[in-house]
This record gives structure tokens, sequence and C-alpha cells, in this order.
């Protein structure tokens, strides 16, 4: 017996294909040139001037803003014055009214107490007068019986 050949399938073999290195590019670093101590105590000087200047302009800023609210509060306060004196006057007349309505009140009344006392005493003696007659009347009749 013959055996059949067996049949291998062969597999086909891919070529790729290599990417072709890049040139490289000549990639230096740049020099960065140091500071010198001067130049850097050039430029922290500086730095601290222009922060003062900043500082002092604020600070006058701020001294103005105070001046101006120093002065608004002084107009302020004399224009409260002013208000509070004129009330004062206003109730200084009011009151001079009033004690002068309660001294012709005082007045009226003392004459009205007056003229009531003279009338009760009038009228007192009106009484004792009937009175005496009346005794008389009656010490008389008393006499005739």
């Amino acid at each position: 017996m013959v055996e059949p050949e067996n049949k291998v399938s062969k597999k086909k073999t891919v070529i790729r294909k290599k990417p072709v290195a890049k040139k490289k590019t000549n990639t230096r670093k740049k020099t960065v040139r140091k500071k010198t101590a001067a130049s850097q105590m050039r430029t922290a000087e500086n730095s601290r001037q222009a922060l003062s200047d900043r500082l002092k302009q604020d600070l006058d800023a701020t001294k103005d803003a105070l001046k101006h609210a120093k002065s608004a509060a002084g107009e302020e306060l004399k224009l409260a014055k002013k208000a509070a004196q004129d009330e004062i006057a206003v109730l200084k007349n009011q009151l001079n009214a009033a004690l002068k309505r309660e001294k012709q009140l005082m007045k009226i009344s003392e004459k009205k107490i007056h003229k009531m006392l003279v009338a009760g005493e009038k009228w007192e003696k009106k009484q004792l007068l009937n009175i005496k007659k009346a005794t008389k009347k009656a010490i008389r009749n008393i006499k005739k019986k």
C-alpha cells in the first residue's frame, strides 16, 4: 500500500521593509549666560525700588483718601451741629411759649381764687348778719310772750 503523501501547507514568508534610520540633526543645548552677582544685585535693587515706589504711591493714595474722608466727616458734623442748634432754638421757643401760657393760667387761677375768697367772705358776713337778725327776732318774740 502506498501511503498518500501528506500535504503540508507551506506558509509564505513576508519580508518587511525596515525603515531607513533618519539622519540625526545636531541638537546642541543653548548655552545660558550665567548672571553675575552684580547684575543680580542690580535686579534685586531695581525690584525693591519698584516695590518701594508702588507702596509709596499706595500710601499717598490712602493718605489722600483719609484726608478727603476726614474733611467730608467734618462737613457732615458741621451740618449735624447746625441742624441740632436749629432744633434747640425751636424747642426753646416752644418752651418759652409754654411757660408764658402757664404763667397766664396761674395769674387767671389766682384771680379766680381771690374772687372766690372775697365772695366767700362776703357770703359769710351776710350769713352772720342774717343769723344775728334771726337771733334778735327770736329773742324779741320770746320776750313778747
